[in-house]
């Protein structure tokens, strides 16, 4: 639920919490009960029991939810049943909130949540989900305000004792409170967020109720949009806080711009180009015109995939991973476009300086999949791409990093973040085995009998060639690797070699023993 708390609490969902919200509708006291398919009515004035026939209308008429503000936890319990015998949502609005606050934030949410049904296509997400990954990467607390200091979207907090006075007022205010506001005027807060890009630093101040807070200005060239403030709970924010806040806030900035300008068409040509760039369909010049970037300056592709073969994660994750790689990159190249390719995410970096080099790519690189690790528990494969001239060259290096991330996948590799120089060997052989898996015919028959025999005998023979040829001949070292005596060794290499009339001693079988045998089982 994207309203999150404290406003809102789920009490019931009796179609899980999958259903999708595609309008808000306002349910006054007097109106006959009746709601619009798919919608969230915000049922005003039902205040508990009362609101037992417009849960009924809810579920008849299709609603995917409705939200009633309650009294009591006995209310809770007996409009809960209501609500899973009607089939509809339940959700509880706290007493203090504002119904036109939560029709704001609702509607807020709808229009920048991503388009179209889930499993198409990527989206940065929506503002209230890139704050929920700002506090990911900062351990704070995060909301994002306009220049009016009306909150926008915020993380979610699982400990309500983290949250100071100062942010739980401006979430159920909808607006940050005048003695609050006051004190960070008088303390040069705002004029320096006019007038600055940097991170901001605000010392706690126990006896108002403030805890210590960054703030950075979500800007559009010289003019604000915005802020993005993160609070610090009961533990310190994390090292990289600042870089990190610096990057929601340009990534916020394409939101808002957005918004302000509707133009969610544009933000969808903006990808379109970029990924008709990245696979070669479409020349630089769209997109150089559209953002009116330098065509001719230096730009390079970073790769990220998701693990083993590739394995497309959740909708949910997909955008968490899209707004943490987002979120990093911005931190680090204004520039930067995030976009997904099939089942591959991937950074676009135009105009990067003539000075930058690879060694810098693959620490951006890196730190990405350590924050996913760290943040989101996933393992990421990230690829750096070589740098190219220009844009028109981008295609290229989209090849090479592609290129890494399939080695990645196929003959496996240690490190999470590689550029060619650094797997260069894994890189070609893996394109051999690429070669001989699309070609029966360039295999040795006798190596794949061996393979049929153990597969129908659950046997080890090309296990056991295999470990022996990467020991170079050297049997004790094969031996412990496969944790066996070295006599089971031999005795396995002269049966492979009876089974097979292979000669073990011949370089030219050798080599080709051991390219084939690494081919998977199933080929």
């Amino acid at each position: 639920m994207s309203l999150g708390e404290p406003l809102v609490e789920l009490q019931a969902a009796p179609g899980g919490l999958d259903v999708e919200i595609r309008s808000v509708a306002l349910l006054d006291p007097e109106d006959p009960p009746m709601a619009h398919p798919g919608a969230l009515v915000l049922a005003i004035g039902a205040r508990g029991r009362a609101a037992f026939p417009a849960l009924r209308a809810g579920g008849r008429d299709g609603a995917a939810a409705v939200a009633v503000k309650l009294d009591t936890p006995a209310q809770a319990a007996a409009l809960s049943e209501t609500a899973v015998e009607a089939g509809v949502a339940l959700l509880s609005v706290r007493s203090e909130a504002r119904w036109e606050q939560v029709d704001a934030l609702a509607r807020a949410a709808l229009e920048s949540a991503p388009p179209g049904r889930p499993g198409e296509g990527v989206e940065e997400g929506d503002l209230f989900s890139l704050a929920q990954t700002t506090a990911i990467l900062t351990g704070g607390i995060v909301s994002i305000e306009d220049t009016a200091n009306r909150v926008l979207a915020y993380s979610r907090s699982a400990d309500h004792d983290e949250v100071d006075d100062l942010r739980r007022l401006s979430i159920l205010g909808w607006q940050g409170p005048e003695p609050y506001l006051a004190r960070l005027r008088e303390w040069g807060v705002f004029q320096r967020l006019r007038t600055s890009d940097d991170v901001i630093n605000i010392d706690s101040h126990p006896e108002l109720g403030i805890r210590r807070r960054l703030a950075v200005a979500i800007r559009s060239g010289d003019r604000q949009l915005g802020t993005v403030w993160v609070q610090e709970g009961s533990s310190p924010l994390t090292e990289r806080s600042d870089q990190a806040l610096l990057g929601a806030a340009r990534v916020a900035a394409l939101h808002l711009v957005r918004r302000r300008r509707e133009l969610s068409a544009d933000l969808t040509l903006t990808r379109t180009l970029a990924a008709g760039l990245l696979e070669g369909s479409t020349g630089p010049q769209p997109l150089a015109s559209h953002l009116a970037l330098d065509a001719a300056r230096p730009a390079a592709v970073l790769g990220f995939s998701y693990g083993a073969a590739d394995a497309t994660p959740p909708e949910l994750t997909r955008a968490e991973v899209s707004n943490l790689i987002s979120v990093n990159t911005a931190a680090r190249h204004r520039s930067a476009l995030v976009t997904q390719v099939d089942s591959r995410i991937y950074v676009l970096l135009p105009q990067l300086p003539r000075s930058i080099d690879i060694g810098t790519l693959r620490a951006w690189g890196q730190e990405i999949t350590d924050a996913a690790r760290r943040h989101l528990g996933l393992s990421l494969r990230g690829s750096i791409g070589c740098i190219v001239p220009g844009l028109g060259e981008v295609p290229e290096s989209r090849r090479e990093a592609d290129r890494i991330l399939d080695a990645m996948m196929s003959v496996g590799v240690a490190t999470t973040v590689a550029a060619l120089p650094d797997i260069q060997a894994e890189v070609l052989v893996s394109e051999v085995l690429a070669l001989l898996s699309a070609h029966p015919d360039m295999r040795d028959p006798r190596l794949t009998a061996l393979v049929r025999h153990d597969s129908r005998s659950q046997g080890q023979l090309a296990e056991s060639v295999l470990a022996y040829l990467n020991a170079f001949g050297d049997v004790r070292a094969a031996a412990t690797e496969l944790h066996v005596h070295p006599n089971t060794l031999r005795y396995r290499i002269r049966r492979a070699e009876e089974l097979t009339g292979l000669d073990l001693s011949r370089p030219d079988q050798r080599l080709l023993a051991m390219l084939q045998l690494r081919l998977p089982p199933a080929t």
